[in-house]
């Protein structure tokens, strides 16, 4: 059965992504550099994730937020980049309109997700250096849980919204999307019935789901600023910023490409820009992630340590 379109029966039952299309002689290449930033990313995260479960020290409501966020990220990138590996090696670089719907739903439900989970983040920065008597009564087990599942729940909501909307379209023929994955702005681009609703919710949804989260986080690190700065010693302000280095620096990274990716004028990008974005925005902060936090984290370190020294001692015991 062929996918409807405003009511009437549309021809259109795969796209084509025009992404790569300039791209003749490098599909190799571009394939094996996917390829590696796909697996960095999983076992970048997958770490991460892991040294939480199994280290004790970093059971804290920081780690529990962080290891949701690398969950996520395993999610975020395994949408997007798995595809483009197989329409690399097929050289033929489509999605059937299924697939179209279910990787532009899923994309959009991690995108909304990581905006929420990003400013619960900031809150628990906040409570950690503002209210650091109340932090473990404000960042309990009853309200971090809460907390994280409702992230999940907000981008779910999002993505429900944008689908819904998008299945309704009628493309008329039209399938060939100026981008590298499925997603709202390049089909309701191609759409040749009215996006009206569709643009609307697109807006309305950058300042509800989009806006209001980055809003959330500007304001605890106005707060986080402020407690900085009357903190008397170096050390103690050295200390307590290094605990939001690494998340201001995902928040600015994540934000900066989401907003490049949704809000962009009626004229759009060019092919080639609209193409380094995308790769930006799904392929490469994920990778990011991991690294920031690790890096940055004597804690996540350490955890490493631990875990790596253990492996060799068993290994010489044995």
């Amino acid at each position: 059965m062929e996918p409807r379109g405003g009511g009437n029966q549309t021809a259109v039952t795969e796209f084509f992504f025009l992404g790569f299309s300039g791209v003749h002689k490098g599909q190799a290449f571009l394939f094996l550099l996917f390829l590696v930033i796909y697996l960095i990313t999983l076992v970048g995260n997958s770490v991460i994730f892991t040294l939480i479960q199994l280290d004790s020290r970093l059971h804290t409501p920081m780690y529990y937020f962080l290891s949701h966020l690398s969950c996520l990220d395993i999610c975020y990138s395994s949408v997007t980049v798995p595809k483009i590996l197989v329409n690399f090696l097929r050289e033929r670089h489509t999605i059937s309109y299924n697939q179209c719907m279910a990787q532009m739903f899923f994309l959009m439900t991690f995108a909304g997700t990581e905006c929420a989970l990003l400013a619960v983040m900031a809150y628990d920065r906040y409570t950690a250096i503002c209210q650091p008597l109340h932090y473990a009564h404000l960042m309990s087990r009853t309200v971090r849980v809460p907390l994280a599942t409702t992230s999940w729940i907000w981008g779910l909501l999002d993505s429900v919204i944008h689908t819904a909307l998008a299945t309704n379209l009628a493309f008329c023929g039209a399938n060939q999307i100026d981008h590298i994955f499925c997603d709202v702005p390049p089909l309701l681009k191609i759409a040749c019935s009215d996006t009206y609703i569709n643009e609307m919710a697109l807006h309305t949804a950058s300042v509800i789901w989009g806006l209001s989260p980055f809003l959330l986080v500007v304001i605890s690190y106005i707060y986080i600023l402020l407690a900085i700065l009357r903190i008397r010693s170096n050390t103690g302000r050295r200390k307590a910023f290094s605990t939001c280095a690494a998340h201001l620096t995902v928040v600015i990274i994540y934000f900066g490409m989401i907003n490049l990716n949704y809000n962009r004028s009626s004229a759009g990008y060019s092919l080639e820009i609209d193409t380094l974005i995308s790769i930006l925005y799904c392929v490469i902060t994920p990778m990011l992630n991991p690294l920031i936090y690790s890096l940055r984290n004597k804690e996540v370190k350490e955890a490493l340590r631990k875990v790596l020294g253990g492996q060799k001692a068993g290994n010489n015991f044995h």
